[in-house]
């Protein structure tokens, strides 16, 4: 087979590689759909989207979407968006909601949420249908001293103009929490809170808790209302066992301080007693001396012996006496 006979060939070859190589960097099956919706855009416009490394269905569907449900949306604002991070097809469902809803949201304001991490489009679906929030059980001290757990329910709805920079639910929560526990620490007692819970409610609804979060409070509705320990006896208790703590502290350092003052005085009068005894052994030397010298005689001593003597008669017949008597008594 000669050259010739094969150039139709490779001609119809490089003519199918070129068609593959044109559809696949131009999207012509995207432009058709586009064309049939009635939307307006060039194969110029899909080749710069190509060149930009935008995916064009990410931006065309969109916004065919959007043309079919009314919305004045351009195809540099889709495409601004989708390489700014956003979700495009999030962003225009968004959009829909809102507008099927009579609820005002340029794409602007919808474009800046979804950049800021929050989802645009259920936050348009909050806006419609609110949502219920559900607290832990809250605790609180009625001014009796009786713990009192609450439950509670808030009904929020989603506030579009504060969506951006608007704290969530978190801090709903928290303060709900707060004024529960507020509320329900203003009563006189307990009873008063089971008696009427729905003031829980109402104080708390009217403190304006959602200022400066993502959320409308529509209403919040006790849900669960329990009786807790009796805190006011329990703190009693402690004090009164803190209070015996102490005074058994002080008494055992009293008892403590007794028992080494009486160890003292003992020790003292073992003292004085050394002394008594260095005083007696003293009296021989002097009575000798007295002798030698003559400042003392015979007789002298004598009559010292005699009343010595008679002394410890004395004290034996005193010990004897005080025996008996111990006796008798027993």
């Amino acid at each position: 087979m000669e050259f010739g006979d094969l150039m139709p060939l490779i001609l119809i070859a490089v003519i199918l590689i070129a068609v593959a190589i044109l559809f696949t960097f131009i999207p012509v099956a995207l432009w058709i759909s586009a064309l049939a919706a009635g939307v307006r855009v060039g194969i110029l416009q899909l080749i710069g989207m190509r060149l930009r490394r935008v995916v064009p269905n990410r931006v065309i569907n969109p916004l065919i979407k959007a043309h079919k449900a009314g919305l004045d949306v351009s195809t540099p604002q889709l495409e601004s968006h989708y390489l700014a991070g956003g979700n495009v097809d999030r962003v225009v469902n968004a959009l829909i909601a809102a507008h099927r809803a009579n609820i005002d949201l340029s794409f602007e304001r919808a474009a800046a949420i979804d950049l800021a991490g929050r989802d645009v489009l259920e936050a348009v679906q909050m806006s419609v249908n609110p949502k219920v929030i559900e607290t832990p059980f809250i605790a609180g001290i009625a001014m009796d001293g009786i713990e009192v757990k609450a439950k509670a329910r808030i009904t929020v709805r989603a506030n579009i103009d504060r969506l951006v920079g608007g704290a969530g639910e978190d801090t709903v929560i928290a303060r709900v929490g707060e004024g529960v526990v507020s509320t329900i620490g203003s009563s006189e007692t307990h009873a008063q809170v089971l008696e009427n819970p729905d003031s829980i409610s109402h104080n708390v609804l009217s403190k304006g808790l959602d200022a400066g979060t993502a959320f409308e409070i529509l209403s919040i509705d006790i849900a669960d209302v329990d009786i807790g320990k009796n805190i006011g006896a329990i703190l009693q208790t402690d004090q009164a066992e803190a209070d015996k703590n102490i005074a058994q502290a002080k008494a055992e350092e009293r008892r403590a301080m007794a028992v080494a003052q009486e160890q003292e005085m003992v020790a003292r009068v073992q003292e004085m007693r050394a002394k008594v005894v260095e005083a007696e052994a003293e009296v021989p030397q002097a009575l000798a001396e007295a002798l030698r010298s003559g400042k003392m005689g015979v007789m002298d001593y004598m009559n010292y012996q005699n009343i010595d003597a008679d002394t410890d008669m004395r004290d034996s017949i005193g010990k004897l006496t005080k025996d008996d008597h111990d006796e008798n008594d027993k």
